[in-house]
């Protein structure tokens, strides 16, 4: 069974075409890489699939169910989720607290009245390369780098087995990136399934099985890295080669 199947998606704003008739699979454990050049409609591939956006028309399926018409928190519940190019945490929440919002259904209001499941809350934190000492800090005054492990975090948080990550290495340092990288790789390790973009091609390239590319919403191709960048429509589009 996948853990994703996108069928014939597509999504117009207006006059515009920001997905047209994309499908694509995503075998359960795979690593999957999507690129293309921006404006490509990779991040409105990823608004769809979280229902964050509705599709014109097209379906998505999760584990062999239909979840096209579901609210995102139905999707995040059934086990996919997602990071952001920008890090959306709770700046005046501490590192745990930011976990405990994941970890908590009716979370805003348990973190009120409860003190949530500490113990998990570390585990989760240490997962990603938190010290003991990291929790109680403010998420505002986290790096670039430790926000994105936070952004981890928070995914973990909610059950995901599916993650979807958006330009997961922006902003960050060459020292930072090896770490990110170190992270999806024991994720992967550990049996998590991966669509990624990335615009750090080196970056992505040990870290993906597949890859495919797309440009203003349309597949360009499917396969392996090296076959997906030697492909002329795709050198044409994201290269700029004639």
């Amino acid at each position: 069974m996948n853990a994703l199947e996108i069928r014939d998606l597509v999504k117009r704003f207006g006059g515009l075409t920001a997905t047209n008739d994309l499908s694509f699979d995503l075998a359960q454990g795979e690593s999957l890489g999507l690129i293309g050049p921006n404006g490509a409609g990779k991040t409105t591939v990823f608004s769809q699939i979280m229902g964050e956006l509705r599709q014109t028309s097209g379906t998505i399926t999760f584990m062999g169910e239909e979840i096209s018409t579901l609210s995102t928190p139905d999707r995040i519940a059934k086990g996919v989720s997602r990071t952001y190019q920008v890090p959306r945490p709770f700046t005046d929440l501490s590192v745990r607290e930011n976990i405990r919002v994941g970890l908590m259904p009716d979370s805003l209001r348990a973190m009120i009245f409860g003190t949530g499941d500490t113990a998990r809350e570390g585990e989760i934190a240490q997962s990603v390369g938190f010290a003991t000492a990291d929790l109680d800090r403010p998420a505002s005054e986290l790096a670039m780098g430790d926000l994105r492990k936070l952004e981890f975090a928070r995914t973990l948080a909610t059950g995901a087995k599916v993650l979807l990550l958006d330009e997961v290495f922006a902003g960050l340092t060459t020292g930072e990136i090896a770490m990110i990288a170190e992270l999806i790789q024991d994720l992967r390790q550990r049996g998590f399934t991966f669509l990624m973009v990335s615009h750090d091609l080196p970056a992505m390239e040990p870290l993906i099985d597949r890859a495919i590319a797309i440009e203003r919403g349309t597949l360009l191709a499917n396969g392996s890295f090296k076959e997906v960048l030697a492909d002329h429509a795709v050198r044409a589009s994201y290269l700029g080669e004639a």
